[in-house]
């Protein structure tokens, strides 16, 4: 076991293994929980979650790769998700990307130099109605315009 996780966080992770009859299912929440107290899934995070899930490795590591929502190195202080799914793709999406890229010099997958955004591109939001989304932390804004999503970076900061 390489103990990456403190004591407090092994024994939460302890309490959700115990609801689940086979460890490996656990997983997910397994890791929402450590990206949750320590911001991202390290390297060291995934080999722990693998030992204590009975998961190989690159078992845990195909679970990250897959899901966008969780991030394998640190974000800034605010993760803007921009849906590029087609119905927000329709509505205006790519707008919404290239207000970012040009409002702070941000590619998707990057972190401003100050640390301030994260800027990640998912598939989708859940509000396809709704679109162009974005994801500003655990925040949801629907029918996003250049305007309304200057509103939103100058609450963020």
């Amino acid at each position: 076991m390489t103990n990456a996780f403190p004591s407090g966080l092994r024994t939460r992770i302890e309490a959700i293994l115990a609801r689940y009859p086979n460890r490996r299912a656990a997983l997910l929440p397994v890791l929402h929980l450590v990206q949750r107290e320590r911001g991202f899934i390290g390297p060291e995070d995934e080999a722990e979650a693998a030992v204590l899930c009975g998961l190989r490795p690159v078992e845990v590591r195909e679970v990250l790769t897959f899901y966008t929502m969780f991030r394998r190195e640190p974000a800034g202080r605010h993760l803007l998700r921009v849906c590029t799914n087609l119905s927000c793709s329709i509505r205006g999406s790519a707008g919404i990307l290239d207000h970012l890229r040009r409002a702070f010099g941000l590619q998707p997958g990057r972190t401003t130099p100050d640390g301030r955004f994260t800027l990640v591109e998912v598939e989708c939001l859940g509000a396809c109605d709704k679109g162009p989304c974005l994801l500003a932390g655990d925040t949801l804004h629907e029918n996003l315009t250049p305007a309304a999503l200057d509103a939103i970076l100058r609450e963020l900061e």
